[in-house]
């Protein structure tokens, strides 16, 4: 991901108000983030629990979208829509977000589920297991990091149809 500054954050959400983007707080530590690490940029809002924010780059344009945390986390057993690891032992959460526009006026959302501490990007770096003698486990990796990148694009251009 290339990095972002706080007036490219504000400027990227589709699904928000002006005074949505106002109130927005930017992550702990956002001044230390390595974006080359990160496929895209999510965080919970630290005053508002329920509301979060993910980031991607989208046609070399960095697109935001608001989103609302379901109250309760799914079972580890849950699989999250984006990185779709199953060995890791994380949390899952449903998250919502309006669409863009009319359809957002009207009520509309799209909904996915998602780590519930936005962990993808790290655990689509982690080597995989050995699955069979001569498995291309550095390209497993790269792989994984790709469906990421796609999975997140998706889920933002279905928000903003």
């Amino acid at each position: 991901m290339r990095p972002l500054d706080e007036r490219a954050i504000r400027a990227s959400f589709l699904n928000a108000s002006r005074k949505e983007v106002s109130d927005l707080n930017l992550p702990a530590g956002f001044s230390d983030l390595d974006f080359e690490k990160l496929d895209y940029l999510g965080w919970t809002d630290p005053k508002q629990p329920r509301r979060a924010y993910v980031i991607a780059w989208r046609d070399d344009e960095p697109v935001g979208v608001i989103l609302q945390r379901a109250e309760q986390r799914l079972s580890a057993r849950a699989q999250c829509s984006w990185c779709e690891d199953v060995t890791l032992r994380n949390d899952v959460q449903l998250f919502v977000a309006r669409k863009a526009g009319a359809a957002g006026r009207k009520g509309d959302t799209v909904g996915t589920l998602i780590c519930a501490e936005f962990g993808c990007s790290r655990n689509v770096r982690i080597l995989p297991p050995l699955a069979y003698q001569g498995y291309d486990r550095e390209l497993a990796r790269d792989l994984r990091m790709l469906k990421l990148q796609e999975h997140v694009t998706a889920f933002l251009g279905a928000v903003s149809e």
